[in-house]
């Protein structure tokens, strides 16, 4: 086994450290808790949509309607709780179906018709865009006006208390070593080289970061909900593709299609879940964006599909398929998340913010074209 260090595999890593500590020397404040806990909640929402694209890319697809979609199901829950006078719950859980059913549909075009995804989801762009303006009749539709609106609007407002974000730590703890360790025993018995000191080094700095985060999140009012719901789509996504043979069907289709085939893997009900999947992710990404901004207008959601497939390409995964991870693409949303709200601390223009995320997702590629290149070298 080839234990040397490799500068890829701690490229994102750096890139944060140096983005934190630039933002920190302009304004101090960029590491308060206070700013460290609204930008665990900006993140929220961007990698939620970054692992719902993840699990669309690894077969070899792309969705470029996710952004327009995030602001239609958040429009139609907000316009059924505000303007209706529907219960909460009922109607997240109404446009939900409604997110899988549409997403399911797009995916079953794209197979059964073989129409290439790119063409598909770039209609649905558009459609999902025009209809989230019909709904709102493109004005302004607040979520926390009162009643069941703070309900939908405590998505991103509300903190678990102190001794709550502390067990639950020790739960993530417990189950990522779990996790860990199961795969190590399954390796081994499998006769396939695994480092149990190095899975053992991974668990205590995953370890040590979750309690950091807990800590410094505590010292303001507490682990955001939103976070925690991010937290447990990432568990559910990790898992999915590292214990089930949907996860390891995804990865074989982005690989090879035709060896897929061959092999019996069932490539049309895969790549269907697969959107399905992001019918759910955009569901709830929507409920966080349109909760974080407070209302719906006809911004919410735009370009958020850019924000996706960068976080996906920054954190390593290949667009062309079959390679990619859960991790990296929490590294790739937070990178974009620290350098927004870096900016915006420091009061940059709109019109700098477009260039910087523009030039990050370059630089990006290419650190990870040459990265790869010195590896394999």
């Amino acid at each position: 086994m080839d234990k040397r260090i490799n500068l890829r595999d701690f490229s994102m890593l750096i890139a944060l450290i140096l983005i934190a500590a630039y933002f920190y020397s302009q304004d101090s404040r960029f590491l308060s808790s206070r700013n460290l806990a609204q930008l665990g909640i900006e993140l929220s929402a961007t990698a939620v949509l970054g692992l719902g694209m993840l699990l669309v890319i690894l077969p070899g697809h792309i969705d470029l309607s996710v952004g327009s979609g995030v602001g239609l199901i958040g429009a139609v829950a907000a316009v059924l709780i505000v303007n209706s006078d529907w219960s909460a719950l009922p109607a997240l859980a109404l446009t939900s179906v409604l997110s899988v059913v549409i997403y399911t549909a797009m995916g079953f075009i794209i197979i059964k018709e073989r129409v290439p995804a790119f063409i598909i989801t770039l209609g649905g762009l558009l459609v999902f865009k025009g209809a989230h303006w019909l709904v709102i009749k493109s004005e302004t539709v607040p979520v926390a006006p009162g009643g069941e609106g703070n309900l939908y609007s405590s998505l991103t407002t509300y903190y678990l208390p102190n001794g709550f974000g502390y067990a639950l730590a020790a739960a993530c703890i417990a189950a990522i070593g779990h996790f860990m360790w199961r795969g190590h025993r399954r390796r081994t018995a499998r006769g396939l080289s695994s480092d149990a000191e190095l899975i053992f080094l991974r668990w205590f700095l995953s370890s040590q970061i979750i309690l950091l985060f807990v800590l410094v999140m505590n010292q303001y009012k507490g682990v955001p909900l939103a976070a925690l719901l991010l937290g447990l789509v990432a568990l559910l996504v990790h898992v999915l593709l590292t214990q089930t043979r949907l996860g390891r069907y995804l990865y074989a289709i982005g690989g090879n299609e035709e060896a897929a085939l061959v092999a019996g893997v069932p490539v049309s009900r895969v790549v269907i879940g697969a959107f399905a999947l992001m019918g759910v992710i955009v569901a709830l990404a929507g409920f966080l964006q349109t909760a974080f901004g407070g209302a719906t207008t006809t911004t919410t959601g735009q370009l958020m599909e850019l924000d996706a497939i960068a976080a996906c390409v920054i954190g390593g995964t290949s667009l062309k398929g079959g390679q990619g991870s859960v991790v990296g693409v929490l590294f790739g949303a937070l990178i974009m998340a620290m350098l927004l709200n870096g900016m915006t601390l420091l009061a940059v223009s709109p019109e700098q913010k477009f260039i910087a995320r523009g030039l990050v997702l370059a630089l990006a590629v290419w650190m990870d074209v040459r990265l790869s290149q010195v590896r394999t070298a």
